[in-house]
């Protein structure tokens, strides 16, 4: 069973935010502050209730930015930054950061999305059926934005549907995933590449795991959601608060 303290989490924040340009164009949509905060410091407050110390952070469109934001540590997380000179997608830019990983198994986050999963529970769960690539997946009430996630009897994934207009409920990416590092090293190296359509669909058929959670989840990546992040953020600081 790994000691989940042990384990280096990689955060994704190297996106445009084109679709949120018109109401953050100033910085990378991970600094797009919520209630006072960037979107960002949720992540790693995230991690750090769960003991995790290590992060590297995946960085592309203003880099230098994120970097002056949070520095080399947060509360007790120490942070590395993994910077790419040229958009390698996300497959490509965790690849990049290969060299920062101290543990065999990484947990990478997307820098855009929230779920309130319990990490130490997800994965002792990996560790339980000794997968090499899980997925939290989330159950939402309308798949079209994120595109459905099929899954077997047995948790593995046995496909990913397109994006599409019908609006009916299933499972989603959640965007939190763990992987082997032996695993990771598969993806070449210096190319775009990415997790969600070259990656993740080569795995399907046995070789990945889904962890589903029904947990409240929000991806920012809209005008439209980032305005209802606070809401969100404030709903949780009261279940938080409750559950004491």
């Amino acid at each position: 069973m790994r000691d989940i303290c042990d384990i280096t989490a990689a955060i994704l924040v190297g996106g445009f935010g084109t679709r949120l340009q018109p109401v953050v164009s100033d910085r990378p949509k991970v600094l797009a502050e919520i209630s006072g905060k960037a979107f960002l410091s949720y992540l790693l407050d995230q991690l750090i209730a769960v003991g995790i110390t290590n992060a590297v952070l995946c960085c592309g469109y203003k880099a230098d930015m994120v970097q002056e934001y949070f520095g080399n540590t947060y509360g007790r997380l120490q942070l590395v930054y993994s910077v790419e000179n040229e958009p390698l997608g996300t497959g490509g830019a965790i690849r990049l950061a290969m060299p920062y990983f101290r543990s065999d198994t990484v947990l990478v986050m997307n820098g855009d999305s929230y779920i309130d999963v319990d990490l130490e529970s997800y994965v002792n769960w990996f560790c339980e059926r000794n997968c090499q690539a899980a997925l939290v997946l989330a159950k939402v009430d309308d798949t079209s934005r994120y595109g459905r996630v099929k899954i077997n009897d047995n948790k593995t994934i046995a496909a990913f549907e397109e994006k599409c207009n019908n609006a009916c409920p299933g499972w989603i990416n959640a965007g939190i995933y763990l992987l082997e590092k032996t695993l990771l090293a598969s993806i070449p190296t210096g190319k775009f590449y990415s997790l969600e359509r070259e990656f993740f669909p080569s795995l399907t058929g046995g070789k990945l795991y889904g962890f589903c959670v029904e947990r409240r989840f929000i991806d920012i990546g809209t005008p439209e959601a980032y305005a209802m992040a606070e809401e969100f953020f404030a709903v949780k600081a009261c279940e938080d608060f409750a559950g004491k």
